[in-house]
């Protein structure tokens, strides 16, 4: 069977108990056959059994049989969660299998560039999972490259790039872009991971991956013509909440430390977004647009 096709099978058994909550074997069989996820085929027990496995595997997503009714379902539903990597495994499972079947068509497919950096996520995977020290060298734009032993606490894709989250020497936390090392060696020395460290919850209060002081503000910001709809769909951080709408124009506030991350954001929609408060980050936004209109 084509991978593309195993994949599909994953999905549809995801979204099905989903759909449905819990469902005993032979329900979820009448429904396989009724959707002809495999040309007719029923899903036997080793076949449905090999599948639960192979999608906890993969995605982390548990599928579980209650013993008094023999029902199947999710058993941590939370891991689907829109924050959660169970939900990011889920969503990339989900294209794999959809353009590994799609060879044919490929000249009609238009993708952007693979995260780079993405040979040494082995190591610093690796490095995570047993929380040993790691040896990286890293090279600046336009500054002199170095070695350093750092401590890895997380991970973070961010805009097509890879970025390690670790404590340095100096007892500070430091942004690594991996497409700026030029190794990652895993040390035997271990280190003490906080019991309580939560890549989510560090990351919670910022956009992107810079992660310095600036304090938490509430931001208000106006989108104008097509953008209420757009971040509607598509929030720019957990945040975000719609506040006043009008025939115009909509107002959305967001509880964040405004980082030049989060202002390149929505610098990057040009006119589609004006900011309203804090006056002081009003000012700053116009005065970034003021040094940008000069090279103009």
């Amino acid at each position: 069977m084509k991978p593309a096709q195993i994949f599909r099978q994953y999905i549809w058994i995801i979204n099905t108990l989903r759909a449905y909550g819990k469902l005993t074997l032979e329900e979820l069989n009448q429904k396989w056959i009724d959707d002809a996820v495999a040309d007719g085929n029923p899903l036997h027990r080793s076949s449905f059994n090999r599948h639960r496995d192979a999608i906890q595997d993969m995605s982390g997503i548990v599928i579980d049989c209650e013993p008094r009714t023999y029902k199947y379902y999710i058993s941590n539903q939370e891991a689907l969660g829109d924050d959660s990597i169970e939900s990011w495994l889920f969503s990339t499972l989900t294209v794999h299998g959809v353009l590994a079947d799609s060879a044919a068509v490929k000249e009609r497919l238009a993708l952007e560039n693979a995260p780079a950096g993405e040979q040494y996520l082995d190591t610093i995977i690796s490095a995570i999972k047993g929380n040993h020290r790691l040896r990286i060298g890293y090279q600046k734009f336009e500054a002199e490259g170095y070695e350093k032993i750092v401590c890895p606490y997380a991970l973070k894709l961010f805009r097509q790039r890879w970025y390690l989250l670790a404590l340095n020497d100096e007892e500070q936390m430091r942004i690594y872009a991996l497409d700026r090392m030029t190794m990652a060696q895993l040390t035997d020395e271990v280190f003490k991971m906080p019991a309580d460290f939560s890549a989510q919850a560090y990351f919670s209060e910022y956009y992107g991956v810079l992660t310095n002081d600036t304090p938490m503000t509430h931001v208000v910001v106006r989108a104008h013509n097509w953008m209420p709809n757009y971040l509607r769909t598509l929030p720019l951080h957990h945040s975000q909440r719609e506040i006043a709408s009008t025939e115009h124009y909509t107002d959305f506030s967001f509880d964040i430390r405004p980082t030049s991350d989060f202002l390149g954001e929505l610098l990057r929609h040009s006119n589609g977004i004006e900011v309203l408060e804090p006056l002081e980050l009003r000012e700053k936004m116009r005065q970034m647009i003021a040094e940008t209109l000069k090279r103009y």
